[in-house]
Protein backbone atom coordinates (compact mmCIF):
# COMPACT_ATOMS: atom_id res chain seq x y z
CA UNK A 1 0.00 0.00 0.00
CA UNK A 2 1.48 3.42 -0.74
CA UNK A 3 2.26 6.04 2.04
CA UNK A 4 -0.26 9.19 2.29
CA UNK A 5 2.15 12.04 2.25
CA UNK A 6 2.41 14.11 4.97
CA UNK A 7 0.89 17.14 2.66
CA UNK A 8 -2.00 15.14 1.88
CA UNK A 9 -2.37 14.29 5.70
CA UNK A 10 -1.93 18.18 6.28
CA UNK A 11 -4.91 18.56 3.94
CA UNK A 12 -7.34 15.73 5.64
CA UNK A 13 -6.39 17.60 9.25
CA UNK A 14 -7.11 21.16 7.51
CA UNK A 15 -10.78 19.43 6.20
CA UNK A 16 -11.25 18.09 9.82
CA UNK A 17 -10.40 21.71 11.24
CA UNK A 18 -12.80 23.58 8.89
CA UNK A 19 -15.60 20.58 10.08
CA UNK A 20 -15.08 21.47 13.53
CA UNK A 21 -14.80 25.01 13.49
CA UNK A 22 -17.41 25.37 10.52
CA UNK A 23 -19.90 23.61 12.35
CA UNK A 24 -19.09 24.34 15.70
CA UNK A 25 -19.10 28.13 15.88
CA UNK A 26 -22.67 27.85 13.83
CA UNK A 27 -24.21 24.51 15.54
CA UNK A 28 -22.98 24.52 19.06
CA UNK A 29 -24.73 27.71 20.28
CA UNK A 30 -28.28 26.73 18.93
CA UNK A 31 -27.64 23.00 20.26
CA UNK A 32 -26.57 24.77 23.96
CA UNK A 33 -29.23 26.97 23.99
CA UNK A 34 -32.34 26.07 21.82
CA UNK A 35 -35.03 27.78 20.41
CA UNK A 36 -38.25 27.12 22.31
CA UNK A 37 -40.41 26.89 18.95
CA UNK A 38 -37.64 24.45 17.46
CA UNK A 39 -39.12 22.03 14.73
CA UNK A 40 -38.19 18.19 15.18
CA UNK A 41 -36.32 17.92 12.15
CA UNK A 42 -34.12 20.80 12.50
CA UNK A 43 -33.16 19.37 15.67
CA UNK A 44 -32.29 16.43 14.60
CA UNK A 45 -30.09 18.25 11.24
CA UNK A 46 -28.10 19.84 14.32
CA UNK A 47 -27.56 17.31 16.29
CA UNK A 48 -26.26 14.90 13.42
CA UNK A 49 -23.87 17.91 11.97
CA UNK A 50 -22.84 18.61 15.76
CA UNK A 51 -22.03 14.98 15.87
CA UNK A 52 -19.69 15.29 12.22
CA UNK A 53 -18.23 18.58 14.16
CA UNK A 54 -17.70 16.59 17.38
CA UNK A 55 -16.25 13.05 15.35
CA UNK A 56 -13.69 15.80 13.38
CA UNK A 57 -11.90 16.08 15.95
CA UNK A 58 -10.87 12.68 16.04
CA UNK A 59 -9.88 13.28 12.51
CA UNK A 60 -6.97 16.47 13.48
CA UNK A 61 -5.55 12.84 15.47
CA UNK A 62 -6.44 10.49 12.96
CA UNK A 63 -6.99 11.78 9.86
CA UNK A 64 -7.09 8.29 7.62
CA UNK A 65 -9.02 6.47 10.18
CA UNK A 66 -11.43 9.38 10.10
CA UNK A 67 -11.81 8.71 6.40
CA UNK A 68 -15.57 7.54 6.62
CA UNK A 69 -16.69 10.67 8.11
CA UNK A 70 -15.53 12.48 5.08
CA UNK A 71 -17.18 10.26 2.56
CA UNK A 72 -20.34 10.68 4.82
CA UNK A 73 -20.10 14.02 4.16
CA UNK A 74 -19.78 13.53 0.38
CA UNK A 75 -22.63 11.18 0.55
CA UNK A 76 -25.42 13.38 2.37
CA UNK A 77 -24.66 16.64 0.36
CA UNK A 78 -24.55 14.89 -3.33
CA UNK A 79 -27.98 12.82 -1.83
CA UNK A 80 -29.43 17.01 -0.78
CA UNK A 81 -28.03 18.39 -4.05
CA UNK A 82 -29.18 15.66 -6.11
CA UNK A 83 -32.67 14.93 -4.75
CA UNK A 84 -33.27 18.52 -3.13
CA UNK A 85 -31.11 21.19 -4.32
CA UNK A 86 -31.09 20.53 -8.12
CA UNK A 87 -34.74 20.22 -8.48
CA UNK A 88 -35.74 23.16 -6.66
CA UNK A 89 -32.89 25.24 -9.03
CA UNK A 90 -34.50 23.94 -12.10
CA UNK A 91 -38.14 24.24 -11.09
CA UNK A 92 -36.73 28.40 -10.04
CA UNK A 93 -37.98 27.37 -6.35
CA UNK A 94 -34.70 28.36 -4.67
CA UNK A 95 -35.45 30.38 -1.57
CA UNK A 96 -32.22 32.46 -0.27
CA UNK A 97 -31.70 29.88 2.41
CA UNK A 98 -32.05 26.56 0.67
CA UNK A 99 -29.79 28.72 -2.11
CA UNK A 100 -26.56 29.21 0.44
CA UNK A 101 -27.61 25.49 1.61
CA UNK A 102 -27.09 24.28 -2.42
CA UNK A 103 -23.92 26.56 -2.85
CA UNK A 104 -22.45 25.01 0.46
CA UNK A 105 -23.33 21.84 -0.78
CA UNK A 106 -21.86 22.36 -3.77
CA UNK A 107 -18.83 23.68 -2.29
CA UNK A 108 -18.13 20.67 -0.18
CA UNK A 109 -18.65 18.45 -3.06
CA UNK A 110 -15.42 19.89 -4.86
CA UNK A 111 -12.71 20.79 -2.09
CA UNK A 112 -13.72 17.34 -0.01
CA UNK A 113 -13.08 14.70 -2.92
CA UNK A 114 -9.66 16.96 -3.27
CA UNK A 115 -8.34 16.27 0.06
CA UNK A 116 -8.73 12.63 0.11
CA UNK A 117 -5.95 10.06 -1.01
CA UNK A 118 -8.08 8.30 -3.27
CA UNK A 119 -5.15 5.92 -4.04
CA UNK A 120 -5.46 4.90 -0.15
CA UNK A 121 -9.05 4.73 -0.29
CA UNK A 122 -8.96 2.29 -3.58
CA UNK A 123 -6.00 0.43 -1.22
CA UNK A 124 -8.03 0.25 1.61
CA UNK A 125 -11.29 0.06 1.10
CA UNK A 126 -11.55 -1.48 -2.36
CA UNK A 127 -8.56 -4.07 -2.77
CA UNK A 128 -8.20 -5.77 0.77
CA UNK A 129 -10.81 -7.96 1.58
CA UNK A 130 -13.26 -7.32 4.32
CA UNK A 131 -13.76 -8.83 7.28
CA UNK A 132 -14.70 -12.14 8.08
CA UNK A 133 -18.80 -12.54 8.00
CA UNK A 134 -18.26 -16.07 10.60
CA UNK A 135 -16.10 -17.48 12.88
CA UNK A 136 -13.13 -18.70 11.66
CA UNK A 137 -13.11 -23.00 11.73
CA UNK A 138 -9.72 -23.07 13.87
CA UNK A 139 -11.16 -20.39 16.37
CA UNK A 140 -14.72 -23.03 16.74
CA UNK A 141 -12.53 -25.92 17.62
CA UNK A 142 -10.83 -24.38 20.59
CA UNK A 143 -12.11 -21.33 22.69
CA UNK A 144 -8.79 -20.87 24.09
CA UNK A 145 -7.13 -20.06 20.08
CA UNK A 146 -9.79 -17.43 19.29
CA UNK A 147 -8.62 -15.70 22.54
CA UNK A 148 -5.08 -15.97 21.39
CA UNK A 149 -6.47 -14.60 17.82
CA UNK A 150 -7.72 -11.22 19.31
CA UNK A 151 -4.64 -10.82 21.35
CA UNK A 152 -2.36 -11.46 18.39
CA UNK A 153 -4.01 -9.33 16.27
CA UNK A 154 -4.61 -6.54 18.81
CA UNK A 155 -0.87 -6.39 19.07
Amino acid sequence: MREVSLLRLYLLRGMYLLLVVGLGVDLWPKIIDPPADLEHMRGVVWSVLSAVAVLAILGLRYPLRMLPLLFFEIVWKLIWVLAIGLPLWTGHRLDPATRDTLFSCLFGLVIVPLVIPWRYVLATYVSQPGDRWRQSSDSARSPSSSVESVRSSAT
